[in-house]
């Protein structure tokens, strides 16, 4: 499977209308989060892939696509946060959000909070293991792991419980998006127990077998 992962940026070289053409064989969109859906959904329309995502941290409920019409969600796709989806049959979930920084925002979560929305996800993942064999191959969320990627900052800390999700479901991917990369020697991908951690920011196109 070929995926297009995004997150946090719109990127003009992309956001064209040749995408088609210089991406032609790309199976699914990943949408890791703080991004427009206008934007989503012409990297969905253009490149006629399913397409899954997650909410960051300043997304907003509401927004608007480039015919002015208000949406809160993309008809067609998968908002993926505490949900599983089987796609040509690579198991994917989904968990949106930072690390709580300011009180009252949606998208925002304390490690309490972010481990009861992973509570609510295990029975999904319990029954992929029935059917499948397995949890899942790929977590998508908008921040990383604590230690992995993030900074020292609260709003770019890390979630720690998803240290304690990757050892026990043992996703072999985990995209993730929140931390702006300025400098071409910046780690992007490290290997975690049994799960390859990528900050796909701004834009990655990644192959999983």
């Amino acid at each position: 499977m070929k995926i297009l992962a995004v997150s946090d940026r719109v990127v003009d070289h992309i956001y064209c209308s040749n995408l088609r053409q210089k991406y032609p064989d790309i199976d699914l969109v990943v949408g890791c989060g703080d991004l427009p859906l206008y934007y989503l959904d012409f990297l969905f329309s253009a490149l006629e892939a399913p397409l899954v995502y997650v909410r960051g941290n300043h997304d907003k409920a509401e927004q608007y696509l480039a015919d002015n019409r208000v949406i809160t969600e993309i008809e067609g796709a998968t908002n993926l946060h505490g949900r599983t989806a089987n796609i040509e049959g690579h198991l994917l979930a989904g968990l949106e959000g930072s690390m709580r920084y300011r009180p009252n925002r949606p998208y925002m979560y304390t490690e309490s909070e972010m481990r009861g929305q992973i509570a609510k996800l295990i029975p999904r993942l319990l029954l992929n293991r029935q059917r499948y064999g397995r949890y899942l191959d790929v977590l998508v969320t908008h921040s990383p792991p604590f230690g992995i990627h993030d900074k020292p900052d609260l709003p770019h800390t890390g979630f720690k419980v998803f240290l304690t999700f990757m050892q026990l479901f043992k996703p072999r991917h985990l995209l993730h998006g929140h931390i702006h990369i300025y400098r071409q020697d910046t780690i992007t991908e490290t290997k975690h127990l049994n799960t390859i951690v990528t900050n796909v920011y701004p834009y990655k196109v990644l192959e999983i077998e």
